[in-house]
């Protein structure tokens, strides 16, 4: 691959993935501020981080849809006289509060994200207690 494509690939990477400004990644790969301005739009960096944003931000939604066809399959069962499975039933139960949890987790990271306009991740608690709450892990502490 050569050099430039590899450049051009690292600085998407580090503005799209990682958040850098433009002025960062020019000083992270050494390259000067405008071929990143132009790299920028010749690939369209913006919509590919609007995306990659997207994606990462909607697992709120996902669990909510998992919860409600889980609850639209426990009702059916139990309105044609199905025993429910109580493994069903109590992955619903713990789903339910974990949606709020994650939207108000998903909106202070969008918040933080957008007032340092640095890459937020899970944090090791957050996934501690998902582990906890909703797989039934539990640490020796």
């Amino acid at each position: 691959m050569p050099k430039k494509e590899n450049l051009s690939e690292n600085a998407e990477r580090l503005y799209v993935i990682d958040r850098m400004t433009i002025n960062e990644v020019a000083d992270r790969i050494g390259v000067n501020e405008r071929t990143i301005r132009r790299w920028k739009t010749q690939y369209n960096w913006e919509n590919k981080k609007k995306q990659y944003l997207d994606t990462k931000s909607m697992f709120h939604e996902d669990l909510f849809n998992f919860s409600r066809k889980l609850m639209t399959s426990i009702e059916y069962d139990m309105d044609n006289g199905v025993k429910v499975d109580p493994g069903r039933m109590f992955a619903f139960t713990k789903t339910l509060p974990l949606i709020t949890k994650i939207k108000e987790y998903e909106d202070a990271v969008a918040k933080k994200g957008t007032e340092e306009n640095k890459p937020s991740e899970i944090s090791p608690d957050f996934i501690k207690q998902i582990n906890e709450e909703f797989l039934g892990i539990k640490y020796d502490e």
